[in-house]
């Protein structure tokens, strides 16, 4: 029996990205995610008695600035030390380049793979794992060039950080195939860089373990480690869940909801049983749909609303919300035919389905978008086509704020 963790793409003092971290208990609580979940994976190696920690790739993002988190790191690998547990590590596009961590007197179980490759082999358990570590940030060809052949007699790992053959949202890195991994000979890839779990095959196993902490709703949903454990030549996989903190999103539909305490009363309900499902601490992005005559009212008062609803949330505890967003519609009604702020909207509308309006816009907003800071562009679409499609978002959402506004005075109801 050999077994071992398989985990990747830990990004250790990534910058936060998510709206609510304006709020600075919030900001902390995600902030020490990561290494909350490297704590979690050592305590996991540790109670499941495992034989080795392969981490395949971006453990941390680019160079480490705190030297608190260096001495974290040091200190949660000399606790697999003690153990006895070795770990193997490669370097993917993050943390390539770093400078700190390549100066870390790291204990002697780790081993981290260079650039020119390499094998380690566990003669106790008849294992080889063999690695290649990225030498600089871009690694734009494939690197199983580098990998050797199978060791005879052994079970042979492979662990390599790739793209595979592309997946969106994620560039392109040492791309290669997974028919290339299955004619190489080893009996199971340990891959990294796409942070959703997957499975691409089980002869041999070539396993994406995904991400064991999430940084942002974009990386939604539980997040875990894969256990793989080897006996007399078959492979088992477990996933076992490691995120301190998961991001959520919650739909509800308030279909024929008149007033607007029922309203908050219903989305605080919706919250208590989301939290109940939840292992732990939980940061949800609200998305309100359906009919209701409450409609503009919310568009316009949505800061009002949004308050009231983190209130509610701070009073069941153990969640935030990142964000709470708007896709009501108004019922439809025979009379609103004959209200000229309705024909106003029908004209907005068509407007929009006008090619030389949408065109403006576009070209409009490509030259916003140039004129922002790098790292939130992409925020727009990684393409012409994915702006053009936000930007018919944009204007939806901008006619509805534009109604709202007219219209929301007729609704003032109970605040």
């Amino acid at each position: 029996m050999f077994r071992f963790i398989h985990t990747a793409d830990l990004h250790l003092d990534a910058p936060l990205h998510s709206l609510a971290l304006k709020d600075e208990v919030l900001s902390d609580l995600v902030g020490s995610a990561t290494r909350g979940a490297l704590e979690q994976i050592v305590t996991l190696c540790l109670e499941e008695d495992v034989h080795a920690l392969l981490i395949a790739g971006d453990l941390y993002d680019r160079d480490i600035h705190s030297m608190k988190t260096a001495a974290f790191l040091t200190a949660q690998l000399e606790r697999l030390n003690a153990a006895e547990i070795p770990v193997f590590i490669i370097r993917g596009n993050h943390d390539a380049a770093s400078v700190i961590t390549k100066e870390l007197d790291l204990p002697p179980n780790v081993h981290v793979f260079s650039g020119h490759g390499g094998t380690e082999q566990l003669e106790e358990y008849g294992v080889a794992v063999h690695g290649v570590s990225f030498a600089r940030p871009q690694a734009p060809e494939s690197l199983l060039p580098k990998y050797p052949a199978p060791v005879a007699g052994c079970f042979n790992i492979g662990l390599l950080h790739t793209s595979l053959a592309g997946s969106e949202g994620h560039d392109t890195y040492a791309p290669s195939s997974v028919s290339d991994l299955k004619n190489h000979g080893y009996d199971y890839w340990a891959l990294g860089h796409i942070h959703k779990r997957q499975v691409h095959s089980e002869s041999p196993h070539i396993v994406m373990p995904g991400m064991p902490q999430g940084r942002d709703i974009g990386e939604a949903g539980t997040k875990t480690v894969t256990l793989v454990s080897v006996s007399d030549g078959t492979v088992t996989l477990e996933e076992r869940r490691t995120s301190q903190v998961e991001f959520n999103r919650l739909s509800f539909a308030l279909d024929g909801v008149e007033e607007w305490r029922d309203m908050l009363a219903q989305i605080t309900a919706a919250i208590k049983e989301a939290v109940s499902q939840a292992a732990g601490n939980s940061i949800l992005r609200v998305d309100l749909t359906g009919q209701t005559p409450l409609a503009w009212r919310v568009r316009r008062d949505m800061d009002l609303l949004s308050e009231q609803i983190r209130e509610a949330a701070e009073a069941i505890g153990t969640v935030w919300i990142e964000k709470v967003e708007c896709h009501l519609r108004q019922p439809e009604a025979s009379e609103a035919r004959e209200d000229p702020r309705f024909e106003l909207q029908a004209l907005m509308q068509t407007l929009m389905q006008d090619e030389s309006v949408t065109a403006r816009a576009v070209e409009m907003a490509e030259w916003l978008v140039g004129e922002l800071p790098p790292e939130i562009r992409s925020g727009f679409g990684a393409d012409q086509d994915a702006l053009a499609a936000s930007v018919a978002t944009f204007l939806t959402e901008g006619c509805e704020d534009v109604v709202a506004m007219m219209m929301g005075e007729e609704a003032e109801g109970d605040r």
